[in-house]
């Protein structure tokens, strides 16, 4: 069974990201910024990160790059899952290291796609 850690600081959209991973088949921990983000992360490696851009403590893109030049062996898919739309943010993404993105509100179908894009659904 994969893996999926949600990162997102709202329960509601981690509650929601839960039932439709689950649904798919994956075991799915949450973290509510990027601090606890990366420390499960060090702990053990989950196949995919959904993350958040816009979070207190530690912000997906600082997630992100702290994640690059961590101890994390195996490197999990990140999808940036956020309300930023604009090419500047999605291209900022990217190059900090995401594999995909996907716009909130999502549904299941859109983020089985993207799952699939990336090689986990």
């Amino acid at each position: 069974m994969k893996t999926c850690l949600v990162v997102d600081d709202s329960k509601v959209i981690r509650k929601v990201a839960r039932h439709i991973l689950e649904t798919l088949n994956f075991r799915v921990s949450e973290a509510g910024d990027g601090k606890e983000a990366l420390d499960a992360c060090l702990v053990s490696a989950p196949d995919v990160v959904l993350l958040d851009w816009n979070m207190p403590v530690m912000s997906g893109m600082d997630f992100l790059r702290a994640l690059r030049v961590s101890a994390v062996t195996s490197r999990p898919k990140v999808v940036f899952c956020t309300t930023e739309n604009g090419m500047a943010h999605i291209r900022a993404a990217i190059e900090a290291g995401a594999d995909e993105y996907v716009m909130k509100p999502f549904d299941r179908e859109t983020l089985e796609s993207k799952l699939q894009i990336v090689g986990m659904a």
